[in-house]
């Protein structure tokens, strides 16, 4: 989580124009609406202890809105303010996808359908997709990166052998330490002047006083709704996002099948599925905890000229004009997924290849799936999926 919710806008802010300050606001409002879904799905979403927040597949969409050249102002800070609205707008839009799949149900009629078969490249894909992320990041600075991945695998793998705690205090909180003591060993070196003649790429990955967050950042701040200003509103920058949108839907879903599983609770009803992918509002499970729990996505530019070269060319420029670009974006977006490019796959093969064969159909598992598509057909969805303070009888599970 907190890879997305830094990278992310240390990644978009400086391209939207903004400084120091305005990417520690971002940061901010990340982790306050990140702390808020994560507490409204383990509340009334799935009711697994789920961490939701930042997706990198609504990067791309970002970067077509940050680049499509409508945001030109002179002034850096109001360039970042109207893209920021831009964002807003496409956003809340992208949201309403999950919303009415969530909780009109529809989705449910969709998950009911997945076997255990057809979720294993799903979930793996989902968490292993990550992977990509890794190594690239560590060569950006080996002298930190390299030190922290060994460090790590030593605490989390060794070190409980040598120091018996009685408590897994090393293999649960293997994170927290490894990254404390190298953000300390790293910042020695800035201090330590390690980095005064390096390259400004060097600097900038690996110093540890370079990002200007803290200075920035005020004391206390409780972000609220439209504080960048009113949200604008787009048809192309929508449609992008809502492409995106759907295939965090697919990843997340993923994503709840893993953890219900690595948290002891019984397979999901589609129905309490399809109300967590309701509550999800436009962001997605973070997958590096359901995907890599035992502690140990880019994209291709496809061009589609060539599917119009028997239109006028008139016809063609027109086109290009208004929708090319927001139908590249549209198709790019889901596309760059590894979970959404497997899962989909694998949804269709399964369910169209020899359906009808018994022995088949045992081998894919659905049979043992099959006895907890309803809410009501095992007694124990009641004890890990109920709503809390009474409220199924109001909004009742199927």
């Amino acid at each position: 989580m907190l890879g997305t919710t830094v990278i992310i806008p240390t990644a978009l802010v400086p391209q939207m124009g903004g400084g120091n300050e305005e990417k520690a606001l971002v940061i901010q409002t990340l982790l306050f609406v990140a702390g808020i879904n994560t507490l409204l799905q383990s509340l009334f979403g799935t009711r697994l202890p789920a961490v939701i927040g930042a997706s990198y597949t609504f990067v791309a969409p970002t970067i077509s809105i940050i680049l499509s050249g409508r945001w030109s102002e002179p002034n850096p800070v109001e360039k970042f303010k109207k893209t920021m609205r831009a964002i807003q707008g496409a956003m809340i839009i992208a949201s309403t996808l999950q919303i009415v799949l969530g909780f009109s149900g529809l989705w449910r009629n969709i998950v009911r359908f997945l076997s255990p078969l057809s979720a294993v490249p799903l979930v793996g894909l989902a968490g292993f997709g990550l992977y990509e992320f890794g190594f690239p990041g560590v060569v950006r600075c080996v002298e930190v990166g390299l030190p922290q991945l060994i460090f790590l695998v030593i605490v989390s793998q060794y070190l409980s052998h040598f120091i018996h705690s009685g408590k897994n205090i090393f293999e649960r909180f293997a994170v927290l330490i490894s990254v404390a003591i190298i953000w300390t060993y790293a910042h020695l070196l800035t201090v330590g002047g390690a980095y005064n003649h390096a390259a400004s790429k060097t600097q900038t990955s690996c110093r540890t006083d370079r990002a200007g967050l803290v200075g920035a950042a005020p004391w206390i701040r409780v972000p609220y709704p439209f504080q960048w200003g009113a949200p604008s509103f787009d048809a192309g920058e929508a449609f992008a996002m809502m492409m995106a949108a759907f295939v965090t839907l697919i990843e997340s879903t993923g994503g709840f099948i893993a953890v219900s599983r690595y948290a002891s609770a019984t397979h999901m009803p589609s129905s309490i599925l399809s109300r967590g992918i309701g509550w999800q509002l436009s962001v997605k499970l973070e997958m590096d905890q359901p995907g890599l729990l035992p502690d140990l996505a880019t994209y291709r530019h496809r061009k589609f000229g060539a599917i119009f070269a028997s239109i006028p060319a008139p016809i063609v420029a027109a086109l290009y004009c208004l929708f090319f670009a927001y139908f590249n974006n549209m198709v790019n977006v889901p596309f760059s997924s590894e979970p959404f490019v497997a899962g989909i796959l694998a949804y269709f093969l399964d369910n169209t290849l020899h359906k009808k064969d018994s022995s088949i159909r045992k081998d894919r598992g659905k049979h043992w799936w099959d006895k907890f598509q309803s809410f009501k057909t095992d007694a124990r969805s009641e004890e890990f999926y109920s709503l809390p303070f009474n409220l199924n009888k109001h909004f009742p599970s199927v």
